[in-house]
C-alpha cells in the first residue's frame, strides 16, 4: 500500500506542477487566465509592493532552502526519500499558486513597443523562453526533476540509482538553460508594467543568487569535473566560451541535478 500511495502522491504533485506551469505562462503573458500579472489595473502603492515582494520572497525561501543538502538530510528523516522531490515540487507549486492568487497588480506602463513587428518579436522571444524551460527539463530528465522517477522506482520495488549531470545539448551552450528560459520569458514582453518589472527584477535576482548556491553544491559533489565544465561553459549567455563535450558526468545524486 505504501508503494502505491507514493506513486499516487508523486503523480498528484506532478499534475499540480503542470497546472501551475501552464498558469504561469498565462499569468506572465496576460493571456487565457482569470487573473494575470496586470489584472485589475491597480496603481502603485507601498502596500502592493510589500505584498508582492512578500509573495516572491516566500517562493524564493522555499525553493532555495528546501534544495540545500543540509536541509535535505534533516527533511528526509521525516519525509521518505522516495517522495522528497515530489514534496519539494508540490510545495513550490503551492507557493506559486498563492502568488498568482494574491498578486497585487501595478499597471503603470514602464515601456511599450508600439510597432507590430517589434511586439510580435518580443512575444515570440518570450514563447521561446518557455519552450527552452520545458525542453531543458526533458534533456536533464524531466521525470527525475519532478519526482516521478523516484516515486515510480519505489512503487515498482526497484533500487533507486542516481543519474549523472547532463552537460550535452542545451547544457553544452549554457550551464543553466532552464534559468535562461525563465529570464527570456519574464523580460521579453512588448508591454512592461511596473508590477511586471518588479516581478522580473525580483526573479532575476533570485536566479542569480540561486545559481551561486546550486553551483556550490555541484562543486562539492563533482569537484574538479564540475569546475572544468564551468570553465568551458557559460553560465547564461550562449557562445561566450568553448563548448563542452556532449557527455554526462556520472555518479551525481539526483538531488544535486541542477534545475537551471
Amino acid at each position: 500500500m505504501a508503494r502505491l500511495l507514493a506513486m499516487i502522491y508523486g503523480a498528484a504533485a506532478y499534475v499540480t506542477f503542470l497546472a501551475t506551469f501552464l498558469y504561469a505562462i498565462g499569468f506572465v503573458g496576460n493571456v487565457a487566465v482569470p487573473k494575470s500579472i496586470d489584472s485589475g489595473g491597480g496603481g502603485f502603492s507601498w502596500q502592493a509592493l510589500l505584498a508582492d515582494a512578500s509573495l516572491l520572497g516566500l517562493f524564493a525561501i522555499q525553493h532555495s532552502v528546501m534544495a540545500r543538502q543540509g536541509f535535505k538530510r534533516v527533511w528526509t528523516r521525516i519525509v521518505p526519500q522516495s517522495i522528497e522531490r515530489s514534496t519539494y515540487v508540490l510545495l513550490a507549486s503551492l507557493c506559486l499558486l498563492l502568488l498568482f492568487w494574491q498578486w497585487r497588480s501595478m499597471s503603470e506602463v514602464v515601456w511599450s513597443v508600439g510597432g507590430l513587428a517589434g511586439a510580435r518579436a518580443l512575444t515570440a522571444l518570450g514563447a521561446l523562453g518557455w519552450l527552452t524551460v520545458l525542453a531543458s527539463t526533458f534533456i536533464a530528465s524531466h521525470t527525475e526533476l519532478f519526482g516521478l522517477r523516484q516515486a515510480g522506482l519505489y512503487a515498482l520495488g526497484r533500487v533507486y540509482t542516481a543519474l549523472g549531470l547532463e552537460t550535452g545539448s542545451l547544457y553544452r551552450q549554457v550551464r543553466h538553460p532552464i534559468y535562461l528560459g525563465f529570464l527570456l520569458a519574464f523580460w521579453a514582453t512588448p508591454r512592461m508594467t511596473l508590477g511586471h518589472l518588479v516581478f522580473a527584477i525580483a526573479t532575476t535576482g533570485y536566479i542569480l543568487i540561486g545559481i551561486q548556491l546550486e553551483e556550490r553544491d555541484l562543486v562539492a559533489a563533482f569537484g574538479s569535473a564540475y569546475r572544468q565544465y564551468r570553465e568551458r561553459t557559460p553560465m547564461l549567455v550562449p557562445f561566450m566560451k568553448r563548448r563542452a563535450r556532449n557527455t554526462r558526468l556520472a555518479g551525481a545524486p539526483s538531488n544535486l541535478r541542477t534545475p537551471g
